[in-house]
């Protein structure tokens, strides 16, 4: 498909092509590393273990660049890998290695401003550094903050984590709910499962906890979008509904349907099958979808512009799944 208007892509990854070893200047074992490897690639270290093979896709914006020319993508939203997200760590670590990454994605969008916006990370497991980093991405121009649906097992209308999203919705900053650390992991260690089954089920889950513990009826501001096009959440409405209408427990901090709260959630694109895009947008509507890739893991999308291809969207679904839906949640010109 040859675009003739702006195409955003808000779900890819990037990160530093090095940075200073945590580890060793805190004492601290498992902090992640970056390892040189042949042929324009890096090895992602955890420790002293082997976490990911990447290639310079993931941390040379000038490659990036290429290969966005190549697919036809206007913008990217860049954000850091999950894995980096370091929530188990001591916060003054993970604060530490947030603002790294946090600073290399602000240097990538002032270099290539028409072409990148920026979402950085914070140390969730603690507020107060949390929201301190807040305040400086919002003054070094980053305009989304990543966040994973669960912090060391805790849910998004946690205390601590709705004070994060309040600060980021004052701030007037977006969050990109991005799933790690899924439930049931360890019944899916064969079959690369968690990557396929559990975090579509962990993402369902960060939606429902969002919903049924009032946390968008305290924060009327939020905006927020899920990766991977909400997981199993949207198929899973018809009945999360039913058990709203004849649970009780449902009902003990909401007083109206989850569904009702489709207007207050973005998604991704990617589903992986035309149908169920078709079926997000007919249940959330287009202008609440955004273009995604993945980029450039390969559970992603290897071709974003393909996921449209068939389908049976109208001209105007496709204008909003492109630009206008990102344009708008973003703050970006493209949304006209």
């Amino acid at each position: 498909m040859t675009p003739t208007r702006p195409v955003i892509d808000i779900h890819t990854h990037i990160m530093p092509p090095a940075w200073e070893d945590l580890a060793r200047k805190y004492d601290a074992p498992g902090w992640p590393a970056v390892r040189p490897a042949a042929g324009c690639k890096a090895m992602i270290m955890l420790g002293d273990r082997e976490f990911r093979l990447v290639t310079e896709q993931c941390y040379a914006p000038a490659r990036r660049l290429a290969d966005m020319d190549q697919e036809g993508l206007t913008r990217q939203l860049i954000s850091p890998i999950p894995v980096h997200f370091c929530y188990w760590g001591a916060p003054d670590v993970t604060a530490e290695f947030a603002r790294i990454q946090n600073d290399f994605i602000a240097r990538t969008v002032d270099e290539n401003p028409s072409r990148f916006v920026g979402a950085g990370t914070v140390a969730m497991q603690s507020a107060r550094h949390a929201i301190a980093e807040l305040e400086r991405m919002k003054a070094v121009g980053l305009r989304v903050v990543e966040i994973g649906t669960n912090v060391n097992g805790r849910d998004l209308d946690d205390p601590e984590i709705v004070d994060i999203l309040e600060a980021a919705a004052a701030l007037g900053l977006a969050v990109f709910a991005h799933p790690w650390s899924c439930i049931g992991e360890e019944r899916m260690r064969a079959f690369y499962l968690p990557h396929m089954v559990g975090l579509p089920a962990e993402t369902s889950l960060a939606i429902s906890r969002l919903i049924f513990g009032g946390v968008l009826d305290r924060l009327p501001n939020l905006r927020i979008v899920f990766a991977h096009a909400g997981g199993a959440f949207v198929p899973l409405l018809g009945r999360i509904d039913h058990g709203f209408a004849v649970r009780a427990e449902a009902r003990k901090i909401i007083d109206k349907p989850p569904s009702a709260y489709l207007p207050r959630l973005y998604f991704d694109s990617i589903t992986h099958d035309p149908r169920l895009l078709e079926s997000l947008c007919a249940t959330a509507g287009s202008d609440h979808v955004m273009l995604g890739s993945d980029y450039p893991f390969d559970m992603g999308v290897a071709h974003p512009l393909d996921q449209l291809a068939g389908t049976r969207l109208t001209g105007q679904d496709l204008d909003n799944i492109l630009f206008r839906t990102a344009g708008r949640f973003l703050g970006l010109a493209e949304s006209r």
